[in-house]
């Protein structure tokens, strides 16, 4: 039996006991006394920590800047100016910098005119605007999207050196430390005169030099206020605000500056209103927006003359700036107006003086969408507009424009071409066929011609791209382009000399030393003058009376042929007056036929429009021997129909009577294959 403890070992145990307890409590009272210190701690903690995170990021954000050691060197390539016939500035490739102008340089308005815009704070913020950038992201926070940006003058020029133009927020705090970076190494001047001497005017400009050179060819320091506040304009969008691409627009841009600079107190109400009222001139070259298509064009062929080790160049082009400008406002005009366009997206134009030489060159309605040069490089059917050629070979191998043959529907093989809308008129003469664009009467006498020689006369005149040389041969079932066209038909309109096509009269070191010249024009005879005569009386009847009535021009001698190819997928005019030789294709680039356009629909609206807003004079290449007689020619009033045709003048022989050796050595070539 176990032994009870006795009373007084128990209460020793208890008092021992006692102070045990106590000590317990003793604890949870400094606890509470304490409570809110851990988390304090916590606190500090966690501010350390992201600190030190921060820190780190910022380190290698620091650590990722770029090189600024090649900070004031520019990379220069050589320079190619392009001028036109008369010596007009039509664009420059290669280095767009202009040379480096100093503040004291420039005129005090454009220095002005830009900060207004750019950053009215300039010389009083340290690199970061923080008014400017707290506005900007509470206008927004309020909008919900991006309407405006903080950034300073010399956060541009840090982002415009240094940095790629993502957005991001490591670029932007980049961008920040490179400002900061700016500011402390250069004065306020100095970091103006990088950023006007960096920035981007577009049209391939950087730099205020070359953006004046570029927009009004003179050097900056020579600008007015109204031009300098249209340049200034540029920097928000340089290709919305532009001359070139809207010259409306630019204008209102440039009197949104002058409003800025009067509400900052840097011009007075006289000074807005005097600017504002002085008409700002855009230089010729810089207008034409569309001249990109044929500098394009001929850059190619400068590096081929003159390699790719080259100093600067200025090369002497064949191209009328006027010229070219009505030649993109007649495109654009009919285009751009979806009753008269028919469906028809695309477009292109190419006029060439009679010895090749070229005037205008119109690769697309625009050149900022697409730069796609479709009258250099866009393959399409040339239809009708083949049927010249057709005419000329037949003429060549002994029919005359008299002759008769049936217009009526024909059938070679399992092949049944059918006219335009399935009509057909019975029998009428060779003219007439031409006049009305007969199919069947082309087919006939292609077929009684032979494909052979009439694949060799076209050749001969110019068309280099493969033909098919079978029964749809006399309908332009082939593909060339409108360049090709245009040289081919030049021999018509030249007295019967080849034209190849050439853009370059010469080519100039920056010193003015010779480096190449455009051999004589002169071309080698491919038409003989009976053919020709021929053939220039059907051109000048087609527009006269038949499917090229609406290219005529009031107060010139027009002579041309309308093509259209199956279910009006190509509409084309080509034609020629005493100057200019012109070919105008409208379709699109998918090749899905349009709205039923014809060729004596937009091409030849469009032609129209070109010959008349175009320069009446000084457009024609140098007289070419072999051509007298042309000017008589295509003076001379349109003979009538030829039911009730007189005897020919002395000007114009009885072709039928004309004995030409040439044209009876010609006329032998070829035959029925």
């Amino acid at each position: 039996m176990a032994r009870r403890p006795s009373k007084s070992q128990a209460a020793q145990r208890a008092r021992s006991a006692a102070p045990s307890r106590g000590r317990r409590r003793s604890p949870r009272r400094k606890r509470n006394s304490g409570g809110g210190f851990p988390w304090f701690r916590t606190a500090a903690c966690l501010l350390i920590i992201v600190s030190l995170l921060i820190g780190g990021w910022l380190v290698s954000i620091a650590r990722d800047l770029p090189d600024t050691s090649g900070l004031e060197a520019v990379e220069r390539t050589a320079t190619i100016t392009f001028l036109d016939h008369d010596g007009a500035l039509i664009a420059r490739r290669g280095s767009a910098h202009g040379h480096e102008v100093t503040i004291d340089e420039l005129p005090p308005y454009l220095v002005d005119a830009v900060l207004a815009v750019e950053d009215r704070r300039f010389y009083s913020h340290p690199g970061i605007d923080v008014i400017g950038l707290g506005r900007a992201m509470l206008a927004n926070l309020r909008a919900g999207r991006v309407v405006q940006g903080g950034s300073t003058l010399t956060q541009q020029l840090a982002k415009n050196l240094f940095l790629s133009p993502e957005r991001t927020l490591r670029r932007k705090v980049q961008e920040m430390m490179l400002a900061f970076w700016l500011e402390s190494r250069f004065s306020k001047d100095e970091i103006l005169e990088l950023y006007l001497n960096r920035v981007y005017f577009g049209g391939g400009a950087y730099g205020v030099e070359a953006a004046s050179l570029r927009y009004f060819s003179r050097p900056a320091s020579e600008l007015g206020l109204g031009e300098a506040a249209l340049l200034a304009g540029l920097l928000k969008a340089p290709s919305r605000y532009s001359p070139v691409n809207d010259a409306q627009r630019a204008a209102a841009r440039a009197t949104v500056v002058l409003d800025l600079m009067t509400q900052t107190g840097r011009i007075t109400d006289t000074e807005r209103l005097e600017a504002a009222s002085i008409p700002i001139r855009v230089s010729r070259g810089a207008s034409s927006q569309g001249a990109q298509y044929f500098v394009d064009w001929s850059a190619d062929q400068v590096r081929e003359i003159a390699g790719l080790d080259h100093g600067d160049l200025v090369v002497h082009t064949t191209l009328d700036v006027d010229a070219q400008r009505a030649a993109e406002r007649a495109l654009s005009g009919i285009l751009d107006n979806d009753e008269l366009a028919s469906g028809a997206g695309e477009g292109a134009l190419v006029s060439l003086a009679h010895d090749g030489a070229v005037r205008a060159m119109v690769g697309g309605r625009s050149y900022a969408r697409s730069q796609f040069n479709r009258a250099v490089l866009a393959q399409r059917q040339p239809g009708s507009a083949f049927k010249p050629f057709v005419y000329a070979s037949a003429f060549e191998a002994g029919l005359t424009p008299e002759d008769r043959r049936n217009d009526a529907p024909v059938r070679i093989g399992d092949w049944a071409p059918q006219n335009y809308n399935d009509e057909y008129r019975g029998e009428m003469s060779l003219r007439e066929g031409f006049i009305r664009s007969s199919n069947s009467i082309a087919v006939q006498i292609a077929e009684e011609t032979g494909r052979g020689h009439v694949a060799r006369l076209a050749r001969r005149l110019g068309i280099e791209s493969p033909m098919r040389v079978d029964r749809s041969l006399a309908l332009g079932v082939f593909e060339v382009t409108p360049l090709e066209l245009a040289s081919a038909y030049a021999p018509f309109a030249n007295g019967g000399l080849r034209a190849s096509p050439y853009g370059i009269d010469r080519i100039e070191s920056a010193d003015g030393a010779l480096l190449y010249a455009a051999a004589p024009t002169g071309g080698e005879l491919v038409l003989d003058a009976r053919t020709g005569r021929r053939m220039r009386d059907l051109f000048l009847a087609n527009v006269q009376q038949g499917t090229g009535r609406r290219a005529a021009v009031s107060g010139l001698t027009i002579g041309g042929k309308t093509g259209t190819t199956n279910d009006f997928r190509d509409a084309w005019f080509a034609g020629f007056n005493s100057e200019l030789v012109t070919v105008v294709w409208t379709g699109n680039d998918d090749n899905s036929p349009t709205d039923r356009a014809t060729g004596g629909g937009p091409p030849a609206r469009i032609f129209q429009a070109y010959l008349e807003s175009a320069p009446r004079q000084g457009l024609g290449a140098a007289p070419i021997a072999a051509a007298d007689a042309l000017a008589d020619v295509l003076a001379a009033s349109l003979e009538p129909a030829p039911e009730t045709r007189p005897a020919a003048t002395p000007e114009a022989p009885d072709p039928d009577r004309d004995e030409d050796a040439i044209g009876a050595f010609l006329a032998g070539l070829g035959g029925r294959d």
